[in-house]
């Protein structure tokens, strides 16, 4: 049995750093978050969990005889994970926008009762332009892989 940790940020905290909500919301934790050591975001590591369950909104039609996550959530997953490497809780409100994805691979289905975890790390900072690279394992297996490109801009507050 795997020890329990301690998240570093919770459901809860999740709510106050992204704008998703339900059913668009598909982080479920972050375990650990490594800041970089320059000025700039390069180097920042995140890990990050989404628990995949049968009430998924998306598996009813995707597919009733064989349920498997879209690719395309998967690859939000990575998004949203890397968007949370991006900002902190007690930072500078920011939006984090997806520009691109390069090299996307999903190299197994992702089902009902898989553990996706979720790491990202900013590899290139221009101008608040970054280049995320993101993997999904489940059970130590790659399901999905990508390099992000993202905008980071600041949030205008309502």
């Amino acid at each position: 049995m795997q020890e329990k940790t301690t998240p570093l940020y919770t459901a809860s905290d999740i709510l106050k750093l992204l704008p998703h909500r339900f059913p668009f919301l598909l982080v479920d934790r972050v375990e650990e978050l490594v800041k970089g050591d320059g000025p700039t975001r390069v180097g920042r590591k995140i890990r990050a969990t989404k628990n995949v369950t049968i009430n998924e909104p998306f598996f009813p039609g995707h597919f009733p005889h064989r349920p498997v996550m879209p690719g395309v959530l998967q690859i939000e997953v990575l998004a949203q994970a890397a968007a949370l490497g991006c900002v902190e809780l007690d930072g500078p409100k920011i939006d984090v926008a997806i520009a691109g994805v390069n090299n996307a691979r999903f190299r197994r289905p992702v089902v009902p009762g898989d553990t996706l975890q979720v790491t990202a790390e900013v590899i290139k900072d221009r101008s608040g332009l970054l280049i995320v690279k993101c993997e999904a394992r489940v059970e130590g297996e790659i399901a999905c892989e990508a390099e992000l490109i993202a905008k980071v801009f600041p949030l205008e507050v309502q």
